[in-house]
């Protein structure tokens, strides 16, 4: 398994642990895929999954037939994968399956105990566990010979997305000042609104043309950079509140935000300059590159491969 292959493959696992694969008995069809059955349970299971998982990353809710139309179709995906499988004859050895397992515990910081009680915490045991890892490496290995082995970067595409990209091959410096208006959790609503009405004041003077430093000399309530003009200094991503943060990573030098609010109050906030520092050299960044384009082609040529399976398959949809 190359470097690549293998970082793909942790990824994957660390995900989320798959649910158990049950015996169930044929309770409908959904689908018939060459010949071989998808069973409206399997839809069923698979559309809670993905419920799931959407909740858990905090997604937007779709339809419950919209749901089942992507499960249904990630099914046929599956299966027509596991038939290419077959047919190639791919297989995993078990040196390879102990050596991904030791992967994913390494990964973890878990010994063999604590993997298998996480396991058994998700309701699968571990012999389950390796019947799904396997599947897993065999679709990453049919990956590997159908789509990956056949995508190529040339040092042109190299160059090119780094002379586009220099921002993110280095880090990114902001200068910026800000005027502030300070609340906190004690604050009467009467005072707040009134608080904010002055900022907003504040704000329409200096969008109107007014000295933005002897706005935040006047206005400011941070005694500490009010009597340089409101400077907050230089800055990286990471050394600020991150609504001011966010903030100033969208404006352009010479920029007056809108009025930003953060837990400690309101802020109204002008952008002085943007620069870059520690630059990485085209030799430096070129493994980062080539695995970003690697990816990109990847999710490119692999939509295209999952098309070709199915317009050369027989595939009939009952549900």
């Amino acid at each position: 398994m190359t470097a690549k292959f293998k970082k793909t493959f942790i990824l994957l696992l660390l995900t989320a642990l798959p649910a158990i694969a049950t015996a169930e008995l044929i309770d409908g069809i959904a689908a018939i895929v060459n010949d071989e059955l998808i069973t409206v349970h399997e839809v069923d299971k698979e559309a809670s999954l993905m419920a799931r998982e959407a909740a858990r990353k905090s997604a937007p809710a779709v339809g419950e037939a919209q749901l089942r139309s992507a499960a249904l179709n990630q099914l046929i995906d599956k299966k027509l994968a596991e038939q290419k499988i077959r047919e190639l004859g791919i297989k995993v050895s078990e040196e390879e399956l102990r050596q991904a397992i030791d992967d994913v515990r390494k990964q973890n910081n878990l010994t063999q105990e604590a993997l298998v009680a996480a396991l058994e915490a998700q309701g699968l045991s571990f012999e389950q566990y390796k019947v799904q890892l396997r599947e897993q490496l065999e679709r990453l290995r049919l990956m590997g010979q159908e789509v990956r082995a056949k995508i190529q970067v040339g040092e042109k595409e190299l160059r090119e997305y780094y002379d586009a990209n220099q921002r993110r091959f280095s880090d990114e410096m902001f200068q910026a000042s800000h005027i502030y208006f300070q609340i906190n959790e004690k604050t009467p609503e009467a005072d707040v609104k009134r608080i904010m009405a002055t900022a907003m004041t504040v704000l329409n003077e200096a969008r109107s043309g007014a000295e933005f430093a002897e706005l935040a000399r006047k206005h400011s309530d941070d005694q500490l950079t009010a009597k340089e003009g409101g400077a907050l200094g230089t800055f990286k991503k990471g050394e600020m509140l991150p609504q001011i943060e966010n903030t100033v990573e969208a404006m352009q030098p010479g920029d007056i935000s809108e009025l930003v609010v953060t837990p400690a109050g309101f802020h109204i906030i002008k952008l002085e300059k943007r620069f870059a520092r520690n630059v990485k050299t085209f030799d430096e960044a070129k493994g980062e590159i080539e695995e970003i384009l690697y990816r990109k082609k990847s999710e490119e040529r692999f939509n295209q491969w999952v098309a070709d399976l199915r317009s050369a398959a027989a595939i009939e949809i009952r549900q």
